[in-house]
């Protein structure tokens, strides 16, 4: 196999270098290539015939096929797992016990794909008591098994240490089970960490920085992970960024503690250092991260792509970033390369007098991006744009340039 592959490698080497000889090779090697495509074809062949008699000799697999309607790839998948099940009866009575408690075939067969030796487990031990203290918490059917698909570990961790504590603890700061499952159906990391000895202080002590609690919500259903922090290290998160000179009743105090929690020390360091190489001073930097902490989310790579996109118009240049530090959370790929191609065209036809600002370039929405700077030269561009109807109330504008 290493053999045949060597040769392929070294055939397209040869294609890419020669292109001029490749027909009269190919002809000299015809039975060559036939045999080549023959040994992929019969492999492939091969390898899709074991699965599916994997599915069709296997009783067990037939019976997940046709009782609860899986896929021939999950129930291969899991017939792959469990070449020692034995019992039959024994995977068809958990299954059973999990639709009887809300789950859907699919959400079943996405728990099995990712956890096929569920079925082995001990139905008393592993999966009866945590359905049942999601039910005795007051837990809806539909949000139990919700929850349960999106994070089956769930049902192999600790019920006496982990997993009570933390839904009793979610239930008090929240107020109900309702709460709590729109935050678990979203992630289930407050499942995987002691949230008496982490969240559960951190929420306090934010609390005490005069941090209401829209905004700690507001933290715990899109970055959870923030708020899972050792009580010390959200400590030195808010002491950093009063350093920075963000206020604790800024709207930006929550997104500083949301970059800060997201990345150890190392990488805060790193994070700096590139800002310093795209040319931002300190003072720069403290300026950035005052205004929009979360543009320190942004990777290094994106800032040099961003930095070239800019300087090849030579219209815009390094200080147009520092300057406005937000432009770095905007997509290059949807909206500074689309908008710049089309800029350019329009230059190149003489169409366009001024250039927008950096400012007008990256903030403005696309539907007035087009009526101010393309739709007054739509006779001339033809096909340079093109409009599509978002909605019966209002159009959006995707732009398109021509080649």
């Amino acid at each position: 196999m290493m053999f045949v592959q060597q040769i392929r490698r070294c055939l397209v080497v040869y294609f890419s270098n020669n292109n001029s000889v490749v027909v009269s090779i190919c002809k000299s090697h015809t039975c060559f290539s036939l045999s080549l495509l023959h040994y992929y074809s019969t492999s492939a062949s091969s390898s899709s015939r074991g699965k599916q008699h994997l599915v069709t000799t296997n009783p067990s697999v037939s019976e997940l096929l046709q009782k609860y309607h899986f896929s021939p790839e999950s129930a291969s998948q899991v017939a792959s797992a469990l070449t020692r099940l034995k019992n039959p009866a024994k995977y068809d009575s958990i299954l059973t016990f999990l639709i009887e408690n809300g789950f859907s075939n699919t959400q079943l067969e996405k728990i099995l794909k990712y956890r096929p030796t569920l079925l082995s487990a001990n139905p008393d031990k592993v999966i009866k008591p945590k359905i049942k203290i999601f039910q005795d918490l007051g837990f809806s059917a539909n949000d139990t098994a919700d929850i349960i698909t999106n994070d089956p570990d769930i049902l192999y961790r600790s019920l006496n240490n982990r997993v009570i504590p933390s839904l009793s603890a979610m239930k008090g700061l929240l107020g109900s089970s309702v709460e709590v499952a729109k935050i678990l159906k979203i992630s289930g990391w407050f499942l995987k960490y002691d949230i008496e000895k982490t969240m559960l202080p951190n929420v306090a002590f934010l609390k005490s920085c005069g941090i209401d609690m829209d905004q700690i919500s507001w933290l715990m259903y899109n970055f959870p992970r923030s708020l899972l922090c050792k009580p010390e290290s959200m400590t030195k998160f808010v002491e950093r960024i009063d350093e920075m000179g963000i206020s604790r009743s800024s709207k930006m105090f929550i997104h500083a503690i949301r970059v800060l929690g997201s990345m150890t020390n190392e990488t805060w360091e790193l994070k700096l250092k590139a800002f310093q190489n795209l040319g931002f001073s300190e003072d720069d930097i403290v300026a950035a991260f005052r205004k929009a902490p979360q543009v320190f989310c942004a990777s290094e790579d994106k800032m040099r792509k961003l930095k070239e996109v800019l300087l090849a118009t030579r219209k815009y240049d390094i200080l147009s970033i520092i300057n406005h530090p937000t432009s770095l959370i905007c997509s290059i790929e949807k909206r500074y390369k689309p908008r710049l191609q089309v800029l350019g065209i329009l230059d190149s036809k003489n169409l366009i007098k001024d250039w927008p600002s950096f400012a007008a370039l990256y903030k403005m929405p696309d539907d007035r991006f087009f009526k101010k700077y393309v739709g007054p030269y739509s006779d001339e561009v033809g096909d340079l744009f093109l409009l599509n109807s978002a909605s019966s109330s209002k159009r959006s504008v995707k732009l398109i340039p021509s080649a």
